[in-house]
């Protein structure tokens, strides 16, 4: 009884007294989640895609920037979003906070409660990335754009994050043995010293399609779908790894440890395969992305963690809902969708698409997965 007692004090001292313990927003509740890119003429309309969501049962959504059309379609579904601040706005955010919390409050203030916004993304990949100036003014963004929303009451439900590419990471192979790069590691640490203070993950888009593709030679491609392979040992952790992202997550916290920051949560923002390539990307079919999207959904599933971090329940989204034909790049770049531009399915991996698909699961030797809500 005394020692329920005790707990029961200390709980409440905690929550009353400890600040940060009770104001750390929570952009991600599920496991499962999807990007909902839109550089297309020929998608959905975003009324069509809280439809599609809806059915499939994805509650947790990103998109790359605060489009209105889309906020508005959002609107009283329930869904989560976070909502995408553009490369392009960093380094006015980071140098005018007036225009930040103008910022916030047309694009997120001005939507809720009805739209669920549960968090900003500031950038996408901007460190690891070309720009040095654009690098350096990230840490600002970050925290005029959180002082905005410290300003109108709502960082307690809306949290900040910014996604990092696996450039920002060196010796990455075996996990065991990551670390920040020299150039990225300066600029990486303050904002990790700032997502600390106010509870927010590192958020990185791992790719096993693209590992794959620039090192085929290296690389078993059944470890990069999840399919029964050796595997490989970390001989310093003595740590086995059955696929490619845990060994790509295990990295991360690898990289994050040996920064002074062991305790913080690493979320995969993207990942995905492409179902169509150019003439050096052959690993891009079809077959394999239903077959990489199945199984990552089977895993995301047992809501379980990583070898090195067994406790913490891998959370991901998806790259991406829809092909996207206006994408620069690569043929790939525009074929990561789960769904066609008209609203039907890529592949058959249990989700129902707007219209009827030619798509058979015939190709893939696993019985159709059933709906499970994230």
């Amino acid at each position: 009884m005394r020692i329920f007692q005790f707990w029961f004090i200390f709980l409440l001292f905690v929550f009353f007294f400890c600040p940060n313990a009770q104001r750390m927003a929570r952009a991600f509740t599920g496991t499962y989640g999807i990007n909902y890119g839109r550089i297309a003429d020929n998608i959905p309309s975003p009324d069509e895609v809280v439809t599609l969501l809806r059915a499939a049962k994805i509650k947790n959504v990103r998109i790359y920037n605060a489009e209105q059309s889309v906020l508005k379609a959002f609107k009283g579904t329930g869904l989560e979003l976070v909502v995408g601040l553009p490369n392009e706005f960093v380094k006015e955010m980071s140098a005018n906070a007036d225009h930040a919390l103008t910022w916030v409050k047309d694009n997120v203030m001005a939507f809720l409660p009805d739209t669920n916004i549960v968090g900003i993304a500031v950038g996408n990949e901007v460190l690891g990335g070309s720009d040095y100036d654009l690098a350096v003014a990230l840490l600002g963004a970050v925290k005029n754009i959180h002082n905005a929303t410290k300003k109108l009451g709502i960082d307690d439900s809306v949290q900040i994050t910014t996604a990092h590419s696996q450039a920002v990471f060196a010796n990455s192979f075996p996990p065991s043995s990551c670390i920040f790069k020299d150039g990225v590691a300066q600029l990486m640490k303050p904002l990790l010293e700032f997502f600390s203070q106010i509870g927010s993950p590192f958020c990185l888009n791992a790719y096993p399609f693209l590992a794959y593709t620039y090192n085929p030679d290296k690389i078993d491609i059944n470890y990069a779908l999840f399919q029964k392979n050796e595997g490989i040992d970390d001989e310093k952790t003595d740590l086995h790894y059955d696929n490619l992202l845990d060994a790509q997550i295990d990295a991360a916290y690898v990289a994050l440890e040996n920064a002074g920051f062991k305790n913080m949560e690493v979320i995969i923002t993207e990942t995905g395969w492409a179902s169509h390539g150019d003439q050096n990307e052959p690993a891009a079919t079809p077959k394999n992305a239903g077959m990489y999207n199945y199984n990552l959904r089977k895993r995301l599933a047992q809501r379980k963690g990583t070898p090195l971090r067994p406790k913490r329940k891998l959370k991901a989204y998806i790259f991406a809902l829809f092909n996207e034909n206006s994408k620069p790049g690569a043929l790939s770049e525009k074929n990561y969708g789960l769904f066609k531009a008209d609203g039907s399915i890529s592949y058959d991996i249990g989700f129902q698409g707007l219209k009827s698909s030619s798509a058979s699961s015939s190709f893939l030797s696993f019985k159709v997965f059933q709906p499970i809500l994230f």
